[in-house]
Order: structure tokens, then C-alpha cells, then sequence
């Protein structure tokens, strides 16, 4: 499994390993913001091979479901951009018409917000992890 990158670790919360990756939650509470990166060295997620990629967005998949089902997100955003990091990372974004940023995409646009709680980040990793 490759070393996270430092800004990745800098941005966000370590919620655990999952069947697609190291999953990730972005440090800023005001919305629920995913980040998965599989155990990969492609730097492009279309340059996985075909049983990682199906099993990556699989994993990509669940967590959108996540997102809509358990927290009532009615949108998600995904992304896997790479311009600023170029370890292979993807972005899963619970939006909705209330959220800080509505309807802009929340890069450069998001407000900061408060960290998440201790409790919070404990829920999070046993819904999202504690399950596999």
C-alpha cells in the first residue's frame, strides 16, 4: 500500500481501510466530504486494472448510498481530480441546496468550518469501516 500523501494527511481525518482503499474524511465539518484512495501507485483512476477499478468504484458506489441513504445527502458530487495531489484519490461530496457552497463546486468555495467531533469521527469509522 503506497504512504499516503502529506497533504492528504494534512486535510483530512484517517477513518480506516476499506475493501477500495484508505478512506478518508475531510477536516472541515460543514459537509460530508469522502476522499478514497485505493492501494494503487496509478496516478489516474482509469489506469487501474480492471478488477481494482470495478472494486474501487464499487467501494465508491457503497459510500455514495451511504451518503444519500444514512445522512439524506440528495446529491453527490465525485471527482478524481489529481492536480494538486497526484496520488490517486477520489472525492465523494454529500450536497444539498442548504449546504455552505450551494450550487458551486466546493473547491475554492467552501467556507471554513469547524472540525469534526471525536464522537462524530467514531461514528463515521464504524458505519463506513467497522462494517467490512
Amino acid at each position: 500500500m503506497p504512504e499516503l500523501h502529506p497533504q492528504l494527511l494534512a486535510d483530512c481525518h484517517l477513518l480506516g481501510e476499506t475493501p477500495g482503499g484508505t478512506l478518508l474524511l475531510a477536516r472541515n465539518a460543514a459537509l460530508h466530504w469522502l476522499i478514497l484512495v485505493p492501494n494503487s501507485s496509478e496516478q489516474d483512476l482509469l489506469d487501474l486494472p480492471p478488477a481494482m477499478l470495478q472494486q474501487v468504484l464499487a467501494e465508491c458506489q457503497r459510500l455514495a448510498v451511504y451518503l444519500k441513504q444514512s445522512l439524506g445527502y440528495p446529491k453527490v458530487n465525485f471527482a478524481a481530480l489529481g492536480n494538486v495531489v497526484p496520488q490517486l484519490h477520489l472525492h465523494l461530496v454529500g450536497r444539498h441546496e442548504n449546504d455552505p457552497c450551494w450550487p458551486q463546486p466546493v473547491w475554492g468555495n467552501l467556507p471554513a468550518g469547524p472540525d469534526w467531533s471525536e464522537t462524530e469521527l467514531e461514528g463515521l469509522r464504524r458505519e463506513l469501516v467497522g462494517n467490512q
